[in-house]
């Protein structure tokens, strides 16, 4: 999945506000909930060094957040980080080059939305 197609994911299964708090950064993108404005994902493009990568060309990656330990349990799978420049317990960076399954990025993008979600919206 690149970050075109995130965008477009986000934009058809949610009721989220996209919007770019940094203006030195304008390829920043948070995906806020409109009720509570916590963010649920956060796409930027970082210099794959800054990632522990190799290489100084920019990567498309998305921050999420993630239950502690299931992000203990990702660190180490192709294409998931600890989190870029954000809480790395309760935080995971998955890298938009098509190194994670589509399906993955999608379910950590849900269980992102839900776990930033209002209390009384958590409910099922």
């Amino acid at each position: 999945m690149n970050r075109a197609e995130l965008e477009r994911y986000i934009a058809e299964h949610y009721d989220a506000q996209s919007d770019h708090p940094w203006l030195g950064d304008p390829n920043f993108e948070v995906f806020r909930h409109k009720d509570n404005r916590k963010w649920f994902a956060l796409i930027m493009d970082v210099p794959r060094s800054k990632l522990g990568l190799q290489g100084d060309e920019a990567l498309d990656v998305v921050n999420l957040k993630c239950d502690p330990v299931m992000a203990a349990s990702l660190h180490g799978e192709h294409g998931i980080l600890p989190a870029y420049h954000m809480n790395k317990e309760h935080w995971i960076t998955l890298a938009l080059d098509g190194s994670v399954p589509e399906e993955t990025v999608k379910l950590l993008v849900d269980m992102s939305y839900i776990a930033t979600a209002s209390k009384s919206k958590r409910r099922i």
